[in-house]
């Protein structure tokens, strides 16, 4: 019986698509990353974003890392970014994280999740896409592969040609 229910599941995660998002508008982001450099939402302005909140002590957090990191490699030709906010970790523990995950993208340090409580990221993980227009377009709650073909050409699709 667990095997079928384990099944279920794996078959229902691979084939996940992107939810669209219907959670109201886009909320502030405005936050410090691991170097002192101060990025906002706005500064992202006609690139397609993903946000994922994250911790360290959070398994499928750390899991689903290096796929997106091999989303934002593929698409590093493209008007894309990744923003990943780490909820309220010492910076020394996150910057060895990321060091030994080899992260290529901003880690934004959200010290007292107050910005993980405007988006709603009451769950780890959690990932927003930002549309170039800076509008939420879709959501996802939990650990996925982002580098699978269905999700990146989701995420594609959103992109300015």
């Amino acid at each position: 019986m667990r095997l079928a229910a384990a099944l279920l599941f794996w078959c229902a995660a691979a084939s996940a698509q992107l939810p669209s998002w219907s959670g109201g508008p886009t909320p502030a982001l405005s936050l410090s990353d691991l170097d002192g450099k101060q990025h906002t939402l706005d500064a992202y302005r006609g690139k397609v974003v993903l946000i994922n909140f994250w911790a360290t002590w959070c398994e499928p957090c750390k899991v689903e890392m290096p796929s997106i990191e091999r989303l934002r490699q593929s698409l590093a030709d493209r008007p894309f970014a990744v923003l990943a906010v780490n909820l309220a970790e010492p910076d020394s523990r996150v910057r060895r994280f990321v060091q030994e995950a080899r992260l290529g993208f901003p880690v934004l340090m959200d010290r007292d999740t107050a910005t993980a409580r405007a988006w709603k990221a009451r769950l780890l993980p959690a990932t927003y896409v930002v549309g170039p227009d800076g509008r939420i377009r879709y959501s996802y709650i939990g650990e996925l592969d982002w580098s699978r073909e269905p999700v990146r050409k989701q995420i594609a699709e959103l992109l300015p040609r």
